[in-house]
């Protein structure tokens, strides 16, 4: 029987109640049940608890710890007592068995006190000369992140053996694991002897393995390890349950009468996409999945009966703009008199953004100047072009907050989306700092002023998808 590696993220996982009976059975019997694995993520914010916010950059346990040194802060115990708390609310909401409630409620406290005895043998070996903490930060961020995958996961296989569900809880975070494997034997290790047809595993998306996880992909963990399961497993068809669908620009910008649900894109998008910060799937996840020739698909968690969007390597039918999305960026600009003729430069300007771990999303270069646009927040900014001034003395070195719009499809060849954008976003009253289209048409990028970016995106969705179809193969 072909199976599925499903995954479900942690918004979602914050319903999973109500997934139960929707998703994950919607109606089935039997062997119709089985047939799919399911990978899970913490239930929602708990991983920002755990480390630190993935957004505003509060700081959780791990920030926490990591601040106190081996000096003994105890700040960390209380954020750790914080996400005791919302773990265990996490696990009473989706539970209503009070002997699951207390299978849970002993699972979580046998799992923190673990974590909590271990951060304080750490902090007191490091109290000596001979050790470092900073050398155990890596290990340290990787336990306490396999937390909360671990508890959603053995969550989530309560509720469904509750509901009559021959589930199985598959823990891949290593707790007290005494050896150390790589990703593909730790997974392989984990489903030896699990039949997909006979049983639902419950997957945890953290995997504790010799090569690091979080260490190369941080907080896209979860996606990696959901993609080489589907890859060593043979899965017919990898599904990642989101709380939205994947459209052709936010509703909440363009509204919900004018997006368009996309029914089919590949990777190539996808790629483009998470360069936006609009993650279909992490790009080392879709590089798996795209070598194994595993299709992917991304649904609405919440609208099981909608088949979603099918991601694989199929060419369009006809050129098309697929989706408009705008991520903000500062532009980092170095302007040399000298720079024409001689080498190096940006060699020495990716050395510095490489080491302050700036995530680059485009470039530019003339003669005289090199600008990168860069995700990345002010104050590492900074940081940088305090480097760089040291680096070229003469320079003149400047940033500047920009918006990059950017119109994405699997083939734009023909559509003139440059021009045509251009002229759009005129139209609208705004004005285009930069723009770049590339040979392989699958993107043009538009720098605009921030204030500007909800217009430009509204003007070019406007102009370049909700025209019919017959408008755009005319043009």
């Amino acid at each position: 029987m072909a199976h599925t590696v499903e995954k479900i993220g942690g918004t979602s996982m914050s319903r999973i109640d109500e997934l139960r009976d929707t998703l994950i059975l919607g109606g089935r019997t039997g062997a119709d049940v089985y047939g799919r694995i399911f990978v899970v993520s913490a239930f929602g914010g708990i991983t920002n608890l755990l480390l630190e916010h993935k957004k505003t950059g509060e700081p959780g346990v791990f920030a926490a710890f990591a601040g106190a040194g081996a000096g003994g802060d105890h700040q960390w115990h209380d954020r750790l007592d914080r996400v005791a708390e919302a773990m265990t609310e996490a696990h009473h909401r989706a539970l209503d068995h009070a002997g699951d409630i207390e299978q849970a409620d002993a699972f979580l406290r046998d799992r923190l006190l673990g974590a909590r005895n271990c951060l304080i043998d750490l902090q007191r070996l490091c109290s000596y000369g001979h050790f470092r903490l900073s050398e155990h930060m890596a290990q340290t961020r990787e336990l306490l992140s396999g937390l909360g995958e671990a508890h959603s996961a053995f969550v989530t296989t309560l509720l469904l053996q509750r509901a009559g569900v021959n589930a199985r809880f598959v823990d891949l975070s290593g707790w007290q694991d005494q050896g150390e494997v790589g990703l593909d034997d730790r997974i392989l290790q984990a489903m030896e002897g699990i039949d997909p047809a006979a049983e639902m595993p419950i997957v945890t998306g953290y995997a504790q393995c010799a090569e690091g996880l979080m260490r190369e992909y941080d907080r896209g963990y979860s996606e990696v390890t959901f993609s080489r399961l589907a890859a060593l497993t043979g899965a017919r068809e990898a599904i990642i349950h989101k709380e939205f669908h994947l459209s052709s620009a936010d509703p909440a910008l363009v509204g919900q009468h004018a997006v368009r649900k996309l029914e089919r894109t590949n990777y190539d998008v996808a790629d483009q996409l998470s360069n936006l910060g609009m993650e279909a799937i992490h790009p080392k996840a879709a590089k798996t999945l795209r070598q194994a020739c595993v299709p992917l698909r991304v649904t609405n968690a919440f609208e099981p009966d909608d088949p979603g969007t099918l991601i694989d390597d199929s060419p369009p039918e006809a050129p098309a703009v697929e989706i408009v999305t705008g991520l903000d960026l500062y532009a980092l600009e170095l302007f040399e008199q000298d720079m024409v003729g001689v080498k190096g430069y940006d060699a020495a300007i990716l050395d510095v953004l490489t080491r302050h771990a700036v995530r680059i999303v485009s470039k530019v270069s003339n003669a005289n100047t090199i600008t990168h646009y860069v995700d990345v927040s002010l104050k590492i900014l900074r940081r940088v072009e305090k480097d760089l001034e040291a680096l070229y003395p003469s320079a003149q070195i400047s940033s500047r907050a920009v918006s990059m719009a950017s119109v994405v499809g699997r083939d734009l060849s023909g559509l003139s989306a440059l021009t045509r954008g251009l002229q759009a976003i005129a139209g609208a009253g705004a004005e285009a700092i930069g723009a770049s289209q590339g040979p392989r048409n699958v993107d043009v990028q538009f720098i605009v002023d921030r204030e500007a970016l909800r217009t430009v995106i509204i003007a070019l969705h406007r102009a370049l998808v909700e025209q019919p179809r017959v408008a755009l193969k005319a043009a």
